[in-house]
């Protein structure tokens, strides 16, 4: 659930709500979210879209219809608020031509860019990532500078919108979170891990070097989103997802023991260079202070996470 009284405000609105790039991971999770926090309004209020008109299922019966990407303009409602989710990622990245993916994102953000205008939004979210800082190191894989720079850009063309326009931009640079409606399971660390504990396997950390990770909700992040949103009329804020950043054994241990899994074996780290992939915790943390928001310990979003998998049929008990 959102945190209540920001759940409580976007209840005591009429404000319109869009989502684009509503069937991958956060737009699902924020289409339940809002779901359950507008309740009947929720369909009047919340509109979203995506590649292709198609429906979306949100379990429990719950069903959302998403529009083509194409028709923003022509359809959602004048004055929302948009949160921007559309974006082809880095695994994309690694399966397309350079120009071809960038051709692609451009196009994406071209035609939210031209709905902004023709609805005269309110204000915009847009999701960036922790690659963005990942676009001139000269360490990371091309196709993850490819993102990350790509991510960087699509950050200054809306934060562009917003300033020439007098409008709100709110951007995050995602690093790693956790919840309901997690998606690539085997890519992800946490759900693999988390898979690992359900079936009673050893947790497994192969990495030959520390890797670092800071994890938060997902719930926790859309009230913060929603809270950023409403904090003022106009103006650019920019914020990292922070969390508690730990090496991936520490991680997998306490899967393991919220879980009641068999344990963790840690592989031996030889190299001395980290991946380190978390972002401003502190600042983070200030943020959630200034908002009213209790951060979601890492235990908690493991049981959250988990509760999701296994209602989704996504584990094999032995």
């Amino acid at each position: 659930m959102l945190e209540p009284a920001i759940a409580r405000a976007l209840a005591d609105t009429d404000r319109p709500i869009v989502i684009t790039g509503a069937s991958g991971w956060l737009g699902l999770a924020t289409l339940d979210l809002l779901e359950r926090a507008l309740g009947e309004a929720f369909a009047d209020r919340v509109q979203c879209f995506g590649s292709a008109p198609r429906d979306l299922d949100l379990g429990d019966g719950r069903v959302v219809r998403q529009h083509a990407l194409a028709d923003l303009a022509a359809v959602a409602r004048p004055g929302a608020w948009v949160l921007h989710f559309a974006f082809l990622t880095k695994d994309r990245a690694e399966a397309m031509d350079d120009a071809a993916y960038r051709a692609a994102n451009q196009q994406i953000s071209d035609t939210v860019l031209a709905g902004l205008d023709a609805i005269d939004a309110a204000a915009v979210f847009v999701a960036s990532s922790g690659a963005a800082y990942k676009a001139e190191d000269p360490a990371a894989s091309p196709e993850m500078r490819l993102y990350g720079a790509m991510k960087r850009e699509d950050e200054d063309r809306f934060a562009d919108w917003a300033t020439a326009r007098g409008k709100r931009a709110v951007i995050g640079r995602i690093f790693n979170i956790t919840g309901p409606f997690i998606n690539k399971h085997q890519a992800y660390a946490m759900a693999s891990f988390i898979l690992d504990a359900l079936a009673t396997r050893p947790i497994e950390v192969r990495a030959p070097r520390e890797v670092i990770r800071g994890y938060v909700a997902i719930r926790e992040l859309v009230s913060l989103i929603f809270a950023l949103l409403g904090d003022a009329p106009s103006g650019v804020t920019r914020f990292d997802t922070g969390g508690e950043a730990l090496e991936l054994g520490a991680v997998a241990a306490v899967v393991a023991e919220v879980l009641r899994g068999p344990g963790v074996h840690r592989a031996p780290v030889t190299d001395p260079a980290a991946d380190r992939y978390a972002g401003d915790g502190e600042a983070y943390a200030a943020l959630l202070a200034r908002h009213g928001i209790m951060p979601i310990p890492l235990g908690q979003q493991v049981l959250e996470t988990a509760d999701y998998l296994q209602a989704a049929g996504q584990h094999v008990r032995r």
